[in-house]
């Protein structure tokens, strides 16, 4: 019961929720103690709360699931956790959501609201408008950046919501183009909204927030602002990095599709692994040791 309530959480998007550090590294607080312990608390709260998300999901979705190559082996899908019990498992954790999100401060709570309420809307109905379903996935890793900022009260640079605005259309979209070409002729039967989608189309749009989001970090990287905050320009030396983990991206997409989406698939991939750490290391050498 308890793995299968694990796997009903879906740890492995969890990942997904680090975007609440980044507040946290770029305001240069990773080193005071008490910020780092809200960030962490904050990042476990969102890692509930997205748990919660998919458990609704997957509740609301579990007939469908059944007939889709990957989804049936999910634990509602599959029958190995009743409803019941999973309704009363994401119940617990709302719980817990709410009580962390108001030990953390109201403005934290309210984003943490917003998130749940936006993907609760996603999934009785939003889902199922092209183009706006992209968006609003989008959206929940801006609230993440924002959550992040409110645990720790830092603002947040336009320059962080930009990069994580296209950064996060660029996955939302390579994910609808991944459902497209596993389900194929099914995809309209499994995700309605995929029937307005194709190919050609989702291969436009990944071009478009592809180049958005390099261009929008190299501007970030060599922006007076950024200059001035961090006393030096090096952050430069680190868009090889991001070009490296973008077009990786791409060719596990392009080149060695899966049957897992390609997010996952960087998470199982040691190169992209290896460059995520070695631009995290880059990253804080340069914000906090120059």
């Amino acid at each position: 019961m308890l793995a299968a309530l694990l796997q009903l959480s879906r740890p492995a998007h969890w990942p997904k929720n680090v975007f609440v550090l980044a507040p946290l590294v770029f305001a240069q607080l990773l080193h005071v103690p008490s910020a780092l312990v809200k960030t962490l608390v904050a990042f476990a709260c969102f890692c509930a709360a997205s748990s919660v998300v998919y458990i609704f999901n997957d509740y609301r979705d579990r007939d469908l699931d059944r007939r889709h190559p990957i989804k049936r082996l999910r634990p509602l899908a599959a029958g190995t956790i009743s409803p019941t019990t999973a309704l009363t498992f994401a119940s617990l954790l709302l719980i817990a959501v709410g009580a962390t999100a108001v030990w953390l401060g109201i403005g934290f709570a309210i984003i943490v609201s917003a998130y749940l309420v936006l993907n609760a809307l996603y999934s009785l109905g939003l889902k199922h408008v092209v183009i706006l379903d992209v968006m609003i996935v989008s959206l929940g890793f801006v609230l993440r950046v924002l959550g992040g900022g409110a645990a720790i009260a830092v603002e947040i640079s336009a320059w962080l919501l930009l990069c994580t605005i296209f950064l996060a259309l660029f996955l939302a979209f390579s994910k609808r183009r991944h459902e497209l070409m596993l389900l194929a002729e099914e995809a309209a039967g499994q995700r309605v909204v995929l029937s307005h989608y194709n190919a050609a189309f989702l291969d436009q749009m990944i071009n478009v927030v592809t180049a958005s989001t390099v261009v929008s970090y190299a501007l970030y990287s060599v922006s007076p602002e950024t200059v001035e905050r961090f006393e030096t320009t090096f952050l430069v030396y680190t868009i090889p990095f991001v070009l490296f983990g973008i077009f990786r991206y791409l060719y596990l997409m392009y080149q060695a599709p899966d049957q897992i989406n390609p997010t996952e698939a960087v998470v199982r991939d040691l190169p992209s692994l290896v460059n995520v750490l070695l631009w995290g290391v880059a990253v804080l050498g340069i914000v906090y040791l120059l």
